[in-house]
């Protein structure tokens, strides 16, 4: 069954990319011109990765991967749309780059990555689509050299309990959830005008479930981080602050979380 849920979800994804490609979110055109797509909460943990080995998993068509590049990191990023890795390929080599794009399920990655880097990372949006993270764990601490750093920024999983798809966002979904999540919408985060027509199965994972999967894995957390500001706008209503980042109006729950940790 699961493997029905990620062949849905290849699907979408390669329909996203062509629709993200184009889209004013990810504005490829300036990007090509030099823009990184970083923001800043990646950009501060892990600082200066010149000439360090980093691993982006779940990278969708590669603009973060090419912007630590870019950076002087020696990059090598995974995601399960093949027109998404494509798409990737064709940036990096239009741009002189020299990151390497690999496509699988993150959950084989060690099938396909032999090496061990200095940085695993992956970012907003990307552990929803597993539904079980011990073996997302023991796949990062297997890619790590000992010592080496394990970074992720997620949308914190309060912000997965609501359903989106009406004006008013509904609390519905559990917080820890083991049972798949279907949803068949028109548009995308990216581009809600857009015509495409979304299905996709998700899965809900609360804090600890992160925090247990990495530490029975043999990483060391350095610090988890919870913030009321997003970088992306991409839920109902949010207002944008001071900082470029956006916060809903009343501030009651925290839309991102971010961990650091080593491996032993």
């Amino acid at each position: 069954m699961e493997e029905d849920h990620f062949e849905a979800n290849r699907k979408t994804w390669n329909e996203k990319v062509k629709v993200h490609s184009k889209s004013d979110m990810y504005d490829l055109d300036l990007f090509k011109k030099g823009k990184s797509s970083l923001m800043l909460y990646e950009l501060k943990a892990l600082g200066d990765v010149n000439g360090k080995s980093l691993l982006h998993l779940q990278c969708h068509f590669g603009q973060d991967t090419l912007s630590w590049s870019r950076m002087g990191a020696q990059c090598v990023g995974v995601d399960l749309s093949d027109e998404g890795i494509a798409l990737a390929t064709t940036l990096n080599d239009e741009l002189n780059l020299d990151a390497t794009f690999v496509c699988c399920n993150v959950l084989d990655t060690s099938k396909h990555v032999k090496t061990s880097f200095d940085i695993v990372f992956t970012s907003y949006g990307v552990i929803g689509w597993l539904p079980d993270l011990k073996p997302w764990g023991q796949m990062i601490a297997g890619r790590l050299k000992k010592g080496g750093t394990f970074y992720m920024v997620e949308f914190h999983p309060i912000v997965w309990m609501f359903d989106y798809l009406n004006d008013t966002p509904i609390m519905k979904y559990g917080y820890m959830q083991d049972d798949a999540i279907y949803e068949e919408y028109e548009g995308t985060y990216a581009d809600q005008k857009s015509k495409m027509i979304t299905k996709e199965y998700g899965w809900n994972h609360g804090l600890s479930e992160v925090i247990n999967a990495l530490v029975e894995a043999g990483l060391q957390i350095e610090f988890l981080n919870e913030y009321d500001e997003s970088p992306y706008n991409v839920l109902p209503n949010l207002v944008e602050t001071t900082s470029g980042n956006y916060v809903t109006t009343d501030k009651l729950y925290p839309l991102i979380f971010e961990i650091k940790a080593t491996k032993l």
